[in-house]
């Protein structure tokens, strides 16, 4: 299983970007994917994720409604449209193949394994 993150950059509060999760072979015939970011000394959090199955979508609340996650399947992408940036947004994001799991009204996604790539930096400033 190999994905790669690609598009991040620098850029203004209020400003957006467009990052891309590029798959190998059928994992996104086989697995949702998630994001996930990391802020310097902070622990990793999900973002957003997609299921394989229905395209179900899934937001983290701090991100709801200015980022939306979508897929290509013929392009063997997965894409984080992130709009109205904050600062608050800057961390490494990072995507990978995730379960999803519904408890209590509550959704939650999980990395399969530990295996994270490289990420993609995003910087917002104020």
């Amino acid at each position: 299983v190999q994905l790669v993150e690609s598009g991040g950059g620098l850029v203004q509060a209020g400003g957006s970007l467009r990052l891309s999760c590029g798959a190998s072979g059928s994992i996104l015939d086989d697995y949702a994917i998630g994001w996930f970011r990391q802020a310097p000394g902070k622990a990793r959090e999900g973002v957003s994720c997609i299921s394989h199955s229905d395209g179900s979508t899934y937001y983290a609340e701090s991100v709801k409604g200015r980022f939306t996650i979508s897929s290509d399947n013929a392009e063997n992408t997965v894409y984080l449209q992130m709009n109205k940036l904050k600062p608050e947004d800057t961390g490494v994001y990072y995507c990978a193949p995730v379960r999803i799991l519904i408890v209590g009204g509550r959704t939650t996604w999980h990395p399969i394994d530990q295996h994270w790539g490289q990420g993609t930096q995003v910087t917002v400033s104020s």
